[in-house]
């Protein structure tokens, strides 16, 4: 005889009614549609992560970039060990303060960008459907800013 779940009575803790399932899904799935169009630049979608950020403004500190990307140093390090393994990034320490490691592009890492200029387009085409337009694609987008932000500032005040 199967047991009844304690939760079976309890709808708050059923998995649809969360909104960390579909945001964590979601992330994953976008993820997953990035993963061939990186794979042709020898790519993984948090190093895109990180050029987005160096191709806008080049030259940043480690913490600038883990911030912006909201990411812990410690996961960030390794990460960007690699991208200079690979001839993307320089990695060098401040002079004017030696814990401050500084990131910029090397010329392979600015060449990137003309590679990957067609990566938002071609995201953005493979979402436009007759379930999803342009329109619901923008005004999602604002609703998850508005969520980040509000996430964030419960995440700093915890």
């Amino acid at each position: 005889m199967m047991s009844k779940s304690k939760t079976e009575g309890q709808p708050q803790l059923w998995l649809e009614n969360q909104i960390c399932f579909p945001l964590y899904a979601t992330s994953r799935m976008v993820t997953k549609l990035y993963a061939p169009l990186l794979k042709e630049l020898n790519l993984t979608y948090p190093q895109y992560l990180v050029l987005l950020v160096l191709w806008r403004q080049d030259i940043k500190t480690v913490n600038q970039i883990s911030n912006l990307l909201l990411l812990e140093s410690n996961t960030l390090t390794p990460l960007l060990k690699r991208m200079e393994q690979k001839g993307i990034i320089k990695r060098n320490r401040s002079n004017a303060d030696e814990r401050q490691v500084i990131i910029s592009l090397t010329g392979k890492g600015i060449k990137l960008q003309d590679r990957a200029t067609c990566i938002p387009e071609a995201i953005f085409s493979q979402l436009q459907s007759d379930d999803v337009n342009a329109e619901e694609a923008l005004i999602f987008k604002k609703v998850l800013d508005k969520l980040l932000q509000k996430f964030q500032q419960l995440a700093d005040e915890a």
